[in-house]
């Protein structure tokens, strides 16, 4: 077969520098946007930060050197407005935090006796121990990067030994590998003195299994006890803690949640406001001392020196990049508040009390079509985005929902049919939990056509446990 050449015409879209960079910016949540843009302000010499001051006029110069020494104005953006006194003065805020879960636990090894080696062993151990207060590595493993990191030969064993003095250390139950470790661990810090706690115990130790998967009938028959005194022993089990490390809270843990809302939306008088949350954004400008050296470099007649060239360009260069960047910032901030205000709209009998019930069907192409922008950037824009409301702060994401019909031909929001079945789970009998099957019979004599896998979907996403595990005696 001959080779042969040939001209081909297409069309091809392709995505310009900055429009990357405005898609980039515009996933970014509002913490992430003050790290971004501070990390420019440190690449791009050019960018600098400006000073919150109302009476300081931005006045553009005029420069003259192709389009950088043309009269031209550097785009720039305001996200708030300047409504402080000059006499205002930022204050410093100074966080303090307390000892660490880890730095608590070291400390009360400190009251122990142990030798110099093994306090550095078990200081190697605490170190080890997530945040929830488990230890999941092996101990073999563990005595492999002693031997490599602290140059320390030990073995399993010694750690085994070790250990059991960490398990000693408060909160109960902290160190244990496993649930039912940890569960062991609290019951022998607490004096079993009472049939339950005994009973509770022996569950523990010899039924933990058949406990777990909810086996009542079966535990009740093999310990020939009363369904009482089995509740009574359940009530000891519910009275200890799964995760032993959260119940330290003096120095917090970086799992810790802690949101900071793009948006803030206040409604007074039947009115809303809505605003971005840009109070820690920095507001960033191009340094107009590079304008003036670009100036100085060129001649009256408007040649520039050889050994200038290089410089000129470098610094244009930087100005393009700062300009690209100020003008995403600034389409950001249009674009967040166009949907954002597209959304209250939408939703706006919803924002007035936060009733889940009033919200409406709404998915994305619903508010692409409204703002005409593409569905894709509606998703960018709403993804990890919060809003602040007068009943708390939402995640935007979780105010889409299908539409379903009824058998009248009205739609309602799946939030509606996930009411339904919370409230069905809440009031069912906890002897006897009602299955997926029961539950889309329910929902199907009510008018909503669902099927059981669906309703086993709305289920997981409520964090609700399949029936069997939702049994209580």
């Amino acid at each position: 077969m001959a080779i042969s050449q040939r001209q081909i015409q297409k069309l091809q879209q392709t995505l310009s520098p900055q429009q990357i960079q405005m898609i980039k910016l515009l996933e970014l949540p509002t913490v992430q946007l003050e790290q971004r843009i501070k990390q420019e302000i440190e690449d791009n010499i050019v960018l600098e930060e400006e000073e919150r001051n109302p009476e300081e006029e931005d006045q553009p110069q005029q420069i003259s050197v192709e389009e950088y020494l043309r009269e031209d104005d550097t785009p720039s953006y305001k996200s708030r407005i300047n409504n402080y006194s000059k006499d205002d003065k930022q204050r410093p805020v100074y966080l303090t935090e307390g000892r660490s879960f880890r730095e608590y636990l070291v400390e009360q090894l400190g009251y122990r006796s142990l030798s110099e080696r093994d306090m550095r062993l078990a200081v190697y151990l605490i170190g080890s121990i997530d945040e929830d207060g488990y230890l999941r590595r092996d101990l073999d493993s563990i005595a492999d990067d002693i031997a490599f990191t602290v140059g320390i030969e030990t073995t399993g064993e010694e750690l085994e030994r070790l250990l059991k003095v960490i398990h000693e250390l408060e909160p109960a139950g902290v160190g244990a590998r496993n649930l039912r470790e940890c569960l062991l661990l609290q019951m022998a810090q607490m004096r079993v003195d009472t049939r339950p706690r005994r009973l509770a115990r022996k569950i523990l130790t010899s039924y933990f299994d058949e406990f777990v998967k909810k086996h009542y009938e079966k535990l009740i028959a093999r310990l020939q006890i009363s369904e009482d005194d089995f509740r009574d022993a359940l009530a000891e089990i519910k009275r200890l803690s799964p995760k032993p490390g959260n119940l330290y809270a003096e120095g917090g843990t970086e799992t810790t949640p802690y949101i900071i809302p793009d948006f803030i939306l206040d409604y007074q008088d039947g009115r809303f406001q809505l605003s971005l949350n840009s109070y820690n954004v920095p507001e960033v400008r191009v340094n107009r001392r590079y304008m003036e050296m670009i100036r100085e470099m060129v001649a009256s007649d408007g040649t520039v020196r050889e050994k200038d060239r290089e410089a000129i360009q470098f610094v244009k260069n930087k100005i393009d990049s700062a300009k690209w960047f100020i003008s995403a910032i600034k389409q950001r901030h249009d674009t967040l508040m166009r949907t954002m205000q597209t959304i209250l709209d939408y939703q706006q009998e919803y924002f007035k009390d936060g009733d889940k019930s009033k919200l409406r069907p709404m998915i994305l192409k619903d508010i692409a079509d409204r703002t005409g922008l593409d569905v894709s950037t509606i998703s960018r824009v709403v993804n990890s985005k919060y809003v602040q409301t007068q009943f708390g702060i939402i995640l935007l994401k979780s105010l889409f929902s299908e539409a379903m019909q009824t058998d009248s031909g009205e739609e309602v929001s799946s939030y509606e049919i996930k009411n339904i079945l919370q409230e069905c789970i809440d009031e069912e009998d906890k002897r006897r939990p009602l299955t997926d099957e029961t539950l889309m019979d329910i929902l199907n004599a009510k008018g909503y056509r669902i099927a059981r896998r669906t309703v086993a979907k709305y289920r997981e996403m409520l964090g609700i446990p399949v029936a069997r595990l939702r049994k209580q005696i």
